[in-house]
């Protein structure tokens, strides 16, 4: 009898244990993906585009299945007229408009923070930057996934480039803006 009860007890455990397991190996309704896209943009000073990498991760809750966030870390190096380099840091929100079969259509607003170093010598300087934008993704595979990007950036206390703004006006500082494409993995 003892024996009986012993396995009995054994199989209802093993059965009550295995249907825990399921839906924990789902998570917590979080998901996290990491990437890199390659970057052009207009720096707003100037006239040659700048080239870059970007790395940037994206968190997304699926119980807001809308709502996530992106941060970025974008350094524009690659084409540097005459030394001109532009670097961002960059974290905020981004929300699902569309959700159509693979696609994912993105609306995203970041705050951080650029630095520029300027042409020719001309001097360095760390700005406060905003830049809403709009991605699009298209879901390879269930962790691969592919996207196209596009960013307008406000540096609202950059000098702006020479005599950009009217005799006796103070500028109104950069607005880089530009296009990116690249990859992301799904880590969980």
């Amino acid at each position: 009898m003892v024996k009986k009860i012993f396995a009995l007890t054994f199989f209802f455990t093993s059965v009550i244990a295995f249907a825990q397991v399921a839906p924990a190996t789902r998570g917590g309704g979080l998901t996290l993906s990491a990437g890199a896209e390659y970057s052009n943009f207009e720096p707003d000073w100037g006239r040659s585009r700048l080239q870059g990498i970007t790395a940037f991760f994206d968190l997304d809750h699926l119980v807001l299945n809308r709502l996530g966030v992106e941060g970025e870390a974008r350094w524009l190096r690659l084409n540097a007229p005459q030394g001109e380099t532009q670097d961002n840091y960059l974290l905020g929100p981004r929300y699902r408009f569309v959700h159509l079969g693979n696609f994912h259509l993105y609306g995203k607003f970041l705050l951080g923070g650029s630095w520029m170093t300027y042409p020719d010598k001309l001097g360095s300087g760390s700005y406060f930057a905003y830049a809403p934008g709009a991605t699009l993704d298209y879901h390879l595979t269930h962790r691969w996934t592919v996207r196209g990007d596009y960013e307008y950036q406000f540096w609202p206390s950059a000098p702006g480039a020479p005599f950009t703004a009217p005799f006796g006006k103070k500028s109104s500082g950069l607005n880089p803006n530009g296009f990116s494409a690249g990859v992301s993995y799904r880590i969980f």
